[in-house]
């Protein structure tokens, strides 16, 4: 999860929460107001400082992507798949054309 998300889903959280506890606990609008902005601050801080130990302490790395192979393997994929397709369209027009010729000569057998 990248840090801006992570700071985000925390900051709406902290909002949801201190909306819940404003509610159960202030008398007043402006306390409602006090304590959702307070929570929902404290909440943006809080992320914030998880964020910093997080990076401070663990070891981030950059990995190496490889596009171009990826890429090469995903057309292969979709080549063999429209391939794939091909024949099945191919086994399902040979069936049909099977299945009009039997009908046909069942219904010319049942007339005569």
């Amino acid at each position: 999860m990248r840090s801006i998300n992570f700071v985000s889903f925390l900051t709406v959280q902290g909002f949801f929460i201190g909306c819940v506890f404003s509610i159960l606990k202030a008398h007043t609008a402006e306390g409602i107001l006090v304590y959702t902005l307070l929570i929902t601050a404290f909440f943006y801080l809080f992320s914030h400082f998880i964020i910093s130990f997080f990076l401070r302490y663990s070891p981030v790395r950059q990995e190496f992507f490889p596009k171009m192979r990826h890429e090469k393997d995903l057309d292969y994929y979709a080549n063999e798949i429209s391939k794939r397709e091909k024949i099945a369209e191919n086994s399902l027009d040979f069936l049909q054309k099977l299945e009009e010729k039997y009908t046909t000569k069942t219904q010319t057998r049942g007339r005569s």
